[in-house]
């Protein structure tokens, strides 16, 4: 092997946090236009307009998020099973919402209806709103740890239900990634499209950006003084593969900013993505649409490496028995299978990060009113 296995165990852990950060960065953009779809769009020229600056390109940007998944049940089998028990019907929620996209944009402009037609829009807005709403509630409930727990047979047991989810960090969590989407999205669009749309929707970047921050730091505050986090006080060998329960965890209010005290390097994280989503909305306001839509993605991956920072080296923490806690140490899968699954992403990454870049290059451009209309049967 060329890792240890504790090393490969930091390596994916890494390896995660950035095909996350890759589904953010792309599929983010998606769903907030979706959900900026109904409000930027006044008449049908230019919602078709708002459709189509992602219409060549949202199937693919999906590719992070299956990639994601599959990572996730492969490196950390555990964490999958544990994740699709608990938040089962939270990520069924998802799914059917998620069908909304595809089905929408083939079918909206089928018809001229303008009740059909409307009725798609906001089934759009339903397939952004409802996704970015179940991730952020869903990591909310990370922080405050998930009711499960392994029996003596290590079979894991899940004690809470769907509605436990929506607690205020949860929700307050839903409403961060709702507004960090729509930051993102609201970006994209101003690169995107012209006219009163790309208008509409640099305001509507200036809007979610400064409601993102104001969030982002009241959620930090939350975390800091209210919320138990969890702490490792004693584990076997991080080189040997042991059983979640073999480990000591304690918990404590405000454990979850122990590693910003070890490592004050840290704080540039959170510092980051308040920065990032202010210059985001100074930048839509004079109009400078790259500018606004790289601030956007800085802010976007640096509020995700400041919960993967807060949380390290946590990935499922159990509030019902905290030993029984997944962590990166314990949760993954055998050293010789994250050893594979290493050269395979190794090789895989930079072809689909070089084929993405490609994509996007050749689908340089803004979409008109004009063009749409040029082009009704061709464009969705």
């Amino acid at each position: 092997m060329l890792f240890d296995y504790d090393t490969l165990k930091l390596i994916w852990w890494g390896f995660v946090g950035v095909l996350l950060i890759g589904f953010a960065l792309t599929g983010g953009f998606d769903l907030g236009v979706g959900m900026l779809l109904p409000f930027v769009g006044r008449n049908d020229i230019e919602r078709r307009v708002v459709i189509n600056t992602v219409g060549a390109t949202w199937e693919g940007n999906q590719t992070w998020f299956i990639t994601a998944g599959g990572a996730l049940f492969a490196a950390w089998p555990l964490v999958y099973a544990a994740a699709f028990s608990g938040f089962y019907v939270a990520l069924m929620l998802l799914l059917f919402a998620l069908f909304f996209r595809p089905v929408g944009f083939d079918y909206r402009s089928k018809i001229a209806d303008p009740r059909w037609r409307s009725a798609w829009d906001w089934a759009l807005f339903a397939g952004g709103f409802v996704p970015a709403l179940i991730f952020g509630v869903a990591f909310g409930n990370l922080l405050l740890g998930v009711p499960f727990h392994y029996d003596d047979t290590m079979r894991l047991e899940y004690t809470g239900n769907f509605f436990d989810l929506l607690n205020p960090l949860g929700l307050l969590a839903g409403l961060i990634s709702v507004s960090m989407f729509v930051m993102h999205g609201a970006a994209f669009l101003q690169i995107k499209s012209d006219g009163f749309v790309a208008q509409r929707a640099a305001k509507a970047a200036v809007i979610a950006s400064s409601i993102m921050s104001i969030l982002f730091v009241a959620a930090g505050l939350l975390v800091a003084l209210q919320v138990q986090g969890y702490h490792i006080a004693a584990m076997p060998d991080a080189n040997t593969a042991f059983m979640p329960i073999d480990k000591l965890v304690t918990r404590l209010t405000g454990s979850w900013m122990d590693n910003y005290a070890h490592w004050p390097a840290l704080w540039l994280l959170p510092f980051t993505g308040i920065a990032g989503a202010l210059l985001c909305a100074i930048f839509s306001k004079k109009q400078q649409a790259m500018a606004a839509f790289l601030s956007s993605g800085l802010a976007l991956s640096s509020v995700i490496l400041t919960a993967g920072a807060s949380m390290f080296p946590f990935v499922m923490p159990s509030s019902l028995e905290p030993n029984s806690s997944l962590t990166l140490w314990d949760a993954v899968a055998s050293q010789k299978s994250l050893g594979i699954m290493f050269w395979v992403v190794v090789v895989m990454l930079p072809i689909i990060l070089v084929y993405t870049s490609w994509v996007y290059r050749v689908l340089r451009g803004k979409v008109t009113n004009e063009g749409v209309v040029a082009d009704q049967h061709s464009l969705y």
